[in-house]
């Protein structure tokens, strides 16, 4: 097997992600090296799909971020099968604890103390919640002691992390709405438009702005890209958008179904 080249991938995705084609090359050419299996931090999709392009089908790649259909993932490359369990990722869960009747959390709130806490944000993957109040959250097996022992506080909030096992994992809240939009064109920019209901050239203004689109999990400043059933958009301090379906309709339009999972701004 031969070693993987970073240059070959660049054409592949942005330059920005350029050092994660790097880091992942790195990994690659040391699995083949040493001929001994890498487990990843957390991953998110995005690059996922980096890590699964560089490697292709020259060995196998298992992934696991702590419950099912999660966002963040760590990743098992090895290049001989190996039957794994949930243990083998050394991924800890843990619950939140804090006094629920008189105070409440959010994502983003959980996300900002777990990312000012010292460590980096590849260490911990998703945060969940049942939309009850009950919250949750990954983290590597290793930092058990520093989360338990380090957050105390999630904003102005008194909290606990206690490791739990991956049965006591809850069934995470589909805060999601279907809704139904026709347009006259799959562009990027059209669907967007749709969407949020500001004119195409506002939308492809923002699209061209870096950082504003992505695509499938990856940066896009095109606005004419064709949009595709399964496609999945977010939009900077908007929200993240599934297509479900297309279909035409009798005027020569397009009825879009889409999941929507707009930002909430508390």
């Amino acid at each position: 097997m031969d070693k993987r080249q970073a240059s070959s991938f660049y054409p592949h995705f942005s330059h920005d992600e350029r050092p994660t084609v790097d880091k992942f090359v790195g990994l690659f050419n040391s699995l083949i090296f040493k001929s001994q299996p890498i487990l990843t931090d957390f991953l998110n999709p995005g690059e996922l799909d980096i890590l699964k392009t560089v490697v292709g089908n020259d060995v196998f790649v298992f992934d696991f971020g702590g419950y099912q259909h999660a966002e963040k993932k760590r990743i098992y490359l090895t290049q001989e099968w190996e039957n794994l369990n949930p243990q083998d990722f050394q991924i800890q869960a843990f619950k939140i604890d804090y006094a629920a009747k008189f105070n409440s959390l959010t994502h983003s709130s959980i996300l900002g103390s777990l990312a000012n806490s010292g460590v980096k944000t590849d260490t911990f993957g998703d945060i969940i919640t049942d939309g009850n109040g009950n919250w949750q959250f990954f983290a590597k097996k290793e930092l058990l002691d520093f989360f338990c022992e380090q957050i105390d506080r999630i904003g102005l909030v008194s909290v606990k992390i206690i490791p739990i096992e991956f049965s006591e994992v809850i069934e995470p809240e589909d805060d999601s709405v279907e809704k139904s939009i026709v347009v006259s064109s799959l562009r990027m920019d059209a669907i967007l438009a749709g969407i949020i209901k500001d004119s195409r050239t506002r939308i492809k203004q923002l699209i061209e702005d870096k950082q504003q689109v992505k695509l499938n999990w990856h940066e896009s400043t095109n606005s004419n890209i064709m949009i595709n059933v399964n496609d999945v958009l977010s939009f900077r301090h908007f929200g993240r958008i599934k297509i479900i379906n297309i279909s035409s309709t009798k005027k020569g339009k397009y009825r879009v179904v889409l999941k929507l999972w707009q930002t909430k701004r508390k």
